[in-house]
């Protein structure tokens, strides 16, 4: 029973402005006495402007000032993006976690690669299992996607019932996993829909999405055609696409070789759980070379242009178990997300320069999206009726599409919120209310960053212009002990007058220790400041860029 008081809220951390990330809270109470709920902990890929980032993480700093009150985090599937960046950022919550069980058995197995990570108690729900949080009753309701156990997430509150989609799409015979049921969903519209909180991804497509059983055929022909070997690139976390591979494989009598650390985790928790059945065992790594070549289809991972994935290293030869030569096929079965273009152009002309044919998905329908296009969305919403839709799982263009498709079909509201906007849902119009804190983590190797971290600002200057550095020697006296010492990384030889750049900082250095008295000298940080200004000002005049500089003075 709510009181006049209470307040539903919808406070998205991330996948609300990107496609990835997604970490959404629903809060309930009143005031500041409000119980929450977090849908979803995942990741987006890094990108050029953060040099060596590869994985951002949701900024989840509100609901961490409020972890006492946060009862419970419920995960809707497997995918990196929405269950990626649990293990890094649940020691900050400690809240219990419900999910599936193949999500369960993904991630303990990903727990156990990794040295170090936390042991995480999870509670399996299975599929149209319910759940109580606090004032939250939240139901796991199938849906078809490209990955086992996927779920919207009905939740009901004393305010009303939420649907939050997460990632679905209509297909009739998926391979893997359960349909989208329409019955299911026009029960829940029927209960009385206040919001959907819903995918973006598809919403600027027109019709239907294809199915697996269409890229199953598609693979099967390519495989049927080709006179030697087939790899084939695609998400790792793709079971559908794994189990329509392996079909294809069967029909044309080749067997398949798995290639990638994720790709082997992914299927051997689908096996375990029954999702590959009636599929042979896939080969090792070392079966490649020994199968013959019209037998074997590579199944690998790459498809974005990952630069230490397997098919990059096969790309540029420095794969030690599997290479491809002239006649070979690359099929890459999967989307290209926005910002890899270029490192996926670099594997595809190194793989040219083999001989090796490139096939993605303009050739033929090698991929099909696990997201619903508009004609999906316009019968989800027929079916749920909602008073309101907020779209998720989109950049801002999808956004604003989605909620000018939906205002076309009639929905009563229709808004974009963006990542920090407090949104009330009910009691009354849906408004947002708030702005909170929100952002981006870069993970850096084991170590979570935050954005403002000088390091990451360094080494974006050294990716642009290089670093000096200098170590000087100076005695009690003031008097310079020895050459100093310089070293330089990343520039070039020499500058536009043909002068060689070494020379021109070794002067600047001598003609600033030379025009210091003695007595400052002495002063260290001194020193390194002024040395600091006159190299960088010297090399941004002689070259037109002002690199790093580092300068150790040494007392002896």
């Amino acid at each position: 029973m709510a009181s006049r008081k209470d307040e539903l809220i919808f406070l998205p951390l991330g996948g609300l402005g990107e496609i990835g990330m997604n970490a959404a809270l629903y809060g309930f109470g009143p005031g500041k006495k409000k119980k929450w709920i977090l849908v979803d902990c995942g990741v987006t890929f890094g990108d050029e402007e953060n040099p060596g980032i590869e994985l951002i993480l949701p900024d989840l700093h509100f609901i961490e000032e409020r972890r006492e009150d946060l009862v419970g985090i419920v995960i809707t599937h497997a995918h990196e993006d929405h269950i990626g960046a649990l293990v890094e950022l649940w020691p900050r919550l400690k809240a219990p976690v419900y999910m599936s069980p193949f999500a369960a058995s993904l991630l303990e197995t990903r727990r156990l690669g990794e040295p170090g990570a936390p042991k995480i108690p999870i509670n399996v729900i299975e599929q149209g299992g319910r759940v109580e949080l606090g004032p939250f009753d939240v139901q796991l309701v199938p849906v078809s996607h490209s990955i086992p156990e996927s779920n919207s997430l009905a939740i009901r509150t004393p305010l009303g019932l939420v649907v939050h989609t997460g990632d679905w799409k209509l297909d009739d015979a998926p391979f893997i996993g359960k349909v989208t049921n329409a019955e299911t969903f026009k029960a829940l519209g029927d209960e009385g829909v206040i919001a959907a909180i819903s995918d973006s991804t598809n919403v600027m497509r027109e019709g239907v999405s294809p199915g697996e059983t269409d890229v199953a055929a598609a693979l099967t022909e390519i495989m049927g055609q080709a006179e030697h070997r087939v790899a084939i690139t695609t998400f790792a976390s793709n079971v559908a696409r794994i189990f329509a591979v392996a079909q294809a494989a069967q029909a044309c009598g080749r067997e398949v070789v798995l290639a990638g650390r994720s790709l082997e985790r992914v299927a051997s928790v689908a096996r375990e759980l029954g999702y590959l059945e009636g599929i042979p065992e896939f080969r090792s790594i070392d079966a490649f070379e020994r199968l013959p070549r019209n037998k074997v289809v590579l199944l690998l991972t790459g498809s974005q242009g990952e630069p230490r994935a397997a098919l990059a290293r096969i790309a540029q030869d420095d794969h030690r178990q599997i290479s491809l030569t002239q006649g070979d096929i690359v099929v890459f079965s999967s989307r290209l997300i926005p910002g890899n273009e270029k490192p996926v152009i670099r594997i595809v002309n190194a793989l040219a320069e083999k001989g090796v044919r490139v096939v993605t998905d303009r050739d033929g329908l090698i991929h099909v999206s696990g997201h619903p296009r508009r004609g999906e969305m316009a019968k989800l919403y027929e079916w749920l009726r909602p008073n309101l839709v907020v779209p998720a799982h989109g950049e801002a263009q999808h956004l604003a599409e989605h909620v000018r498709f939906a205002r076309s079909l009639g929905i009563p509201h229709a808004l974009v919120a963006r990542n920090g906007a407090m949104l009330r849902l009910a009691p009354g119009e849906p408004e947002i209310i708030d702005h909170v804190r929100h952002g981006r983590l870069l993970k850096d190797g084991a170590i979570v960053l935050d954005p403002a971290d000088k390091a990451v600002a360094e080494r974006r200057r050294l990716s642009l212009a290089g670093i000096v550095t200098v170590a000087i020697a100076i005695d009690g006296k003031g008097e310079i002990a020895g050459d100093p010492v310089i070293d330089v990384l990343g520039l070039p030889m020499k500058a536009r007058d043909g002068k060689e750049l070494i020379d021109i900082i070794a002067d600047a250095v001598a003609n600033t220790l030379d025009s210091l008295p003695r007595a400052k000298r002495k002063d260290s940080e001194l020193v390194e400041n002024a040395i600091d200004r006159t190299v960088r000002a010297s090399l941004n005049g002689a070259w037109g860029k002002k690199p790093a500089c580092h300068v150790l003075v040494v007392e002896v």
